[in-house]
């Protein structure tokens, strides 16, 4: 079954004794795969000697590539890879994107000091101070649903409540970045999440400011995703009338202004405190101790492996990568064991949990749909 896995992996992790080893196949876009593997060597210098040994393929791609349909009746026994997102038609498992550690190529710092700059950039101006638009900036050329998004740019003729912006990715590479601080980009009181050729890193930056986030109905889910909630940490976006959807949310936000902080507010500290460094390595720990507990075999150090540590690692890059291996460095072990995570779902509270959220956005649907119809009927 591992070993199926291969054939899309950029590369294979073995842990054995504490310590890592790595069998690399092939390269990431940009340092996708260097800063991946700088996680886990992070994590086992939190608990050293806390991780059992085992065995996994690591997928750098943006889409998940283990297709469900595949694996039904005689053939169900999928190879396990690991990767950043997954979808309802997929299984491919569901790990931290590395851009928590640093995005060193368009100079994203790591997790804690993005963290740092967007809560000064929320104190700059208040919420009610705010832009009373929602505003984007992004790549529009890598999905046909971000190119139609531009159509709800505001005109002349059609004012749609949202400022929309292309990212000029070739002026900013030259200028460094200079206009790219995502701490400078909470001035609208509503922000949009909308998916570019999979998930998109971009969704949690969005979600850390206090605005509220619009969130274009997804395809993909990244690891925490799930865990929050329509109308309470987001407000849903119709992917099939965005235009429409996406101004009925600004005017119901700016008719109740109060509610929409709120949301933004409540999303702002989920990202601060929920999905903080400590809580994204305990699931880590947990999520590799599982995968663990499933090897029906030893595993051993492959011929020819390379042993990583952080040492080894950040004495091969200069400039960015190296600053940023250096913020994301664990310097010491944690005195504490990791959390405790509840007992997963039982089916029916679970069913209970996704039937919540449905609702949630279908009551979104309700009072879009009446208030088009108020709007036809002139009223």
């Amino acid at each position: 079954m591992l070993e199926g896995a291969r054939s899309t992996a950029h590369f294979k992790i073995v842990i054995v004794d504490g310590k890592l080893y790595v069998e690399r196949y092939r390269k990431s876009f940009h340092t996708r795969d260097v800063f991946t593997l700088w996680s886990i060597v992070q994590l086992l210098r939190l608990y050293p000697g806390k991780l059992p040994d085992l065995e996994l393929f690591f997928d750098c791609e943006d889409r998940p590539v283990i297709r469900l349909d595949k694996f039904q009746g005689p053939n169900a026994s999928p190879p396990p890879l690991f990767g950043y997102c997954s979808d309802q038609s997929s299984l491919d498992i569901v790990f931290p994107d590395w851009s928590f550690w640093g995005w060193a190529e368009i100079n994203i710092k790591p997790w804690n000091g993005i963290l740092k700059d967007i809560k000064e950039g929320i104190e700059k101006t208040k919420w009610k101070d705010r832009v009373p638009y929602a505003y984007w900036k992004g790549n529009p050329t890598v999905a046909a649903t971000r190119k139609d998004l531009l159509k709800c740019n505001v005109t002349s003729e059609n004012d749609w409540k949202n400022h929309l912006y292309i990212q000029n990715w070739k002026k900013e590479t030259h200028d460094g970045y200079k206009e790219s601080n995502l701490g400078n980009q909470c001035t609208h009181r509503y922000k949009i999440y909308i998916e570019g050729i999979s998930w998109s890193v971009s969704e949690k930056y969005i979600l850390a400011c206090d605005s509220m986030t619009l969130y274009v109905r997804p395809n993909y889910y990244d690891f925490f995703i799930r865990g929050m909630v329509p109308l309470q940490h987001y407000w849903p976006i119709r992917d099939d009338s965005k235009c429409t959807s996406l101004k009925f949310a600004v005017e119901w936000g700016n008719n109740h202004v109060d509610k929409a902080h709120a949301i933004g507010e409540a999303a702002s500290k989920f990202m601060q405190e929920d999905l903080d460094m400590n809580n994204i390595y305990d699931y880590m720990f947990h999520l590799l101790n599982g995968y663990a507990k499933l090897l029906r075999f030893k595993p051993t150090i492959p011929l020819g492996a390379e042993e990583l540590c952080s040492e080894t690692m950040a004495c091969d890059y200069k400039g960015t990568h190296r600053k940023f291996m250096e913020e994301s460095m664990v310097m010491f072990p944690r005195d504490s064991n990791p959390c405790i995570i509840p007992p997963p779902y039982d089916s029916l509270t679970l069913q209970e949990v996704l039937e919540r959220k449905a609702n949630s956005t279908r009551q979104v649907e309700v009072w879009e749909d009446e208030y088009l119809l108020h709007k036809k009927n002139g009223q």
